[in-house]
């Protein structure tokens, strides 16, 4: 079977050594190796989609690729949904959030590609939906999620999976699983058409959120491509790139 191209989101990042008093600073793309790895792995072809304002090549990009996966990173603006910002909010990039809402947008409502969300990729896959965040999970009284005490390798506290979902079919069973934790924002109202197919726990923040049907659209709030040693991890992106192999 022909390897398919997963086009996988980048950030932006600030050259700090670039600024002076004169020029802005310059700006580079960036891209975690973990995620490339993992698609590697998992048999597909890693594709770096840069962030890009125009909707036009957004699509242009997506239609040559045969899965998108919408990476991790800084927190979306609220303004995207209907919230107001507060000093809770972490560094917010207007062009990556332009450049994701216009190719998530046109990947769920124009084709048929399959689309996983890591972390911020999930939450970009629920606002695109028209779903709402949780600004700061703190302040509505959840402890904190971002567990950076722990190496990003290692599984840190549990989910729980509903049985009949795409997730638990994928990962073999519903119920426990094991997963690691850094971020402090989840899904608040699900996007339209979003079922909530997995709650942390003990306090039930939404941890994973799907599209129900034979089309893989699959949101998780964890860092599965951190995983390297864990088999769900390893089947959740063997699923991804089977159904762009489709």
């Amino acid at each position: 079977m022909k390897k398919p191209l997963i086009g996988i989101t980048g950030g932006l990042s600030p050259v700090i050594e670039s600024m002076t008093m004169d020029h802005m600073p310059l700006q580079r793309h960036r891209l975690n190796d973990s995620y490339i790895q993992a698609v590697i792995r998992a048999g597909g072809i890693p594709v770096i989609l840069p962030v890009c304002e125009d909707p036009a090549l957004m699509q242009a990009l997506a239609d040559r690729v045969d899965g998108v996966l919408l990476s991790g990173g800084d927190d979306l603006d609220p303004n995207l949904y209907g919230k107001r910002p507060t000093g809770k909010l972490g560094n917010v990039c207007d062009r990556r959030d332009a450049s994701e809402m216009a190719l998530a947008d046109y990947v769920l409502k124009y084709t048929s590609k399959p689309l996983l969300g890591i972390c911020r990729g999930v939450q970009v896959l629920n606002v695109a939906l028209g779903g709402t965040l949780h600004i700061d999970l703190p302040s509505i009284g959840t402890e904190s999620h971002s567990l950076n005490m722990y190496p990003r390798s290692m599984e840190s506290h549990l989910v729980m999976v509903e049985e009949d979902s795409t997730l638990a079919r994928i990962l073999g069973s519903g119920g426990e699983h094991w997963v690691n934790s850094f971020h402090h924002q989840a899904v608040d109202a699900p996007g339209e058409g979003l079922i909530v197919t997995a709650h942390a726990i003990p306090d039930h923040v939404i941890e994973a959120v799907e599209l129900p049907g034979e089309r893989f659209v699959i949101g998780v709030q964890w860092h599965p491509e951190e995983l390297r040693t864990s088999e769900d991890a390893a089947k959740l992106f063997r699923a991804f790139v089977e159904a762009a192999a489709k």
